[in-house]
């Protein structure tokens, strides 16, 4: 296993990775095995697999946040860095050209495009639900797991329905699912982190969380709060990807500084470009009417969005072997993805397919884009194209 690079041979090989990577985080997690594992052996498979078991236990973008490991382990704190600007850059580029342009979508065929993009939203999530139950709750008390967290996130929307049905998974694995076929004795991995700086950021990222609410509060300033509100969003996401849309709809939408329509068509647009899908927060911040707006306040979101993630992951990787043979540890880590199923498929239901699906217009379109995506295996960059047509072909029918 080579062990030493360079920033700029991170960044090239990220950037590659950032332009080609479509399909979702899973997907990512598979076009980083096959280019940096298999083809490139930055590390082995044995600590590939460790290192994405992490990444998906803790909160944040799991797909970016073993991105951002590889490239710490392969050039250090700068390949990381470089690593991330690579992987991110080219998707938050183009969801900013989106929001700037979303004017071109004015009138009845322009509303039906943006339509169809919320449609496709569903199909999507749909997707992943099943996707997720079938790998994360295959089985009696999982599947129970996932069924409480869908009444908890639906019960008290937000972050504290999340939250509390993750309490709720890490509590009922920790007891229910010990015991359980699982590897154990995985290759080290070390990341030459200080334990010192490893403290550092814990400690940075706990404070931020705490401060930055009280901190928006006292100051009345509306930058500090869009900080504070995707901070907030990377920190208390787990799973990633499509979990996170409850929460920055909570965070956006709820509080009035991103219209119900413009976050689901830029979430639908976030699908039909490659790249992890936290960068949907640079179009938020794109078109919020907290911040600055533009590039600047797209700029602001993505790095708030992304820090909490990349700074826990540092604080963690020092102690992260130790932890993991653990058994309960690993067992509550399993409810921990049971109950990421569960949030999912509230987020399903509300706001993705109650905003989307009005009709039964919309409807057989969301379900053909499901077929599209599950059965015929369609990228969903091209369902995405679909979408968008047959959103503009109802809109000109007056097919609701």
């Amino acid at each position: 296993m080579t062990r030493a690079g360079t920033v700029s041979e991170v960044f090239l090989a990220f950037l590659r990775l950032g332009v080609t990577s479509f399909g979702g985080p899973v997907a990512h997690l598979g076009y980083f095995r096959d280019d940096l594992v298999a083809r490139r052996r930055w590390m082995d498979d044995r600590a590939y697999a460790d290192l994405v078991a992490l990444c998906q236990f803790l909160p944040g973008p799991a797909s970016s946040q073993v991105g951002f490991a590889m490239g710490l382990q392969r050039a250090g704190f700068l390949g990381a860095l470089a690593a991330f600007v690579a992987f991110t850059l080219p998707s938050a580029a183009l969801l900013v050209a989106f929001a700037a342009g979303a004017w071109l979508f004015g009138g009845p065929v322009g509303g039906g495009i943006l339509d169809g993009l919320k449609i496709v939203a569903v199909a999507i999530v749909a997707q992943a639900v099943w996707g997720m139950a079938r790998a994360l709750a295959p089985d009696g008390p999982r599947a129970g797991i996932a069924v409480v967290a869908v009444a908890l996130a639906l019960w008290a929307p937000g972050a504290v329905g999340q939250i509390g049905a993750l309490v709720v998974g890490v509590v009922a694995g920790s007891v229910l699912l010990r015991g359980g076929a699982e590897e154990t004795g995985a290759s080290a991995l070390s990341f030459g982190v200080p334990r010192a700086v490893a403290i550092g950021c814990l400690a940075a990222a706990a404070i931020a969380l705490v401060g930055l609410p009280v901190l928006a509060a006292v100051t009345g300033s509306g930058l500090i709060a869009l900080v504070d509100a995707f901070f907030r969003a990377g920190a208390l996401v787990f799973g990633g990807g499509h979990v996170v849309l409850p929460l920055l709809q909570a965070e956006v939408v709820q509080t009035g500084w991103v219209s119900p329509d413009a976050f689901l068509a830029g979430y639908g647009a976030a699908q039909a470009v490659p790249g992890p899908l936290f960068t949907f927060a640079a179009y938020l911040g794109s078109v919020s009417s907290v911040g600055p707006g533009g590039i600047a306040g797209a700029a602001i979101a993505l790095t708030a969005i992304f820090l909490p993630g990349f700074l826990v992951l540092v604080g963690v990787l020092p102690f992260w072997d130790a932890l993991r043979g653990r058994p309960r540890a690993r067992a509550a880590m399993r409810g921990a993805n049971a109950a990421v199923v569960g949030i999912l498929g509230a987020a399903l239901y509300t706001p993705v397919f109650t905003t989307a699906v009005t009709g039964p217009g919309a409807f057989m379109l969301a379900l053909v884009a499901f077929v599209l995506l599950t059965a015929f295996r369609v990228p969903p960059w091209a369902v995405v194209i679909v979408g968008a047509a047959g959103g503009a072909a109802l809109a000109s029918l007056g097919v609701v």
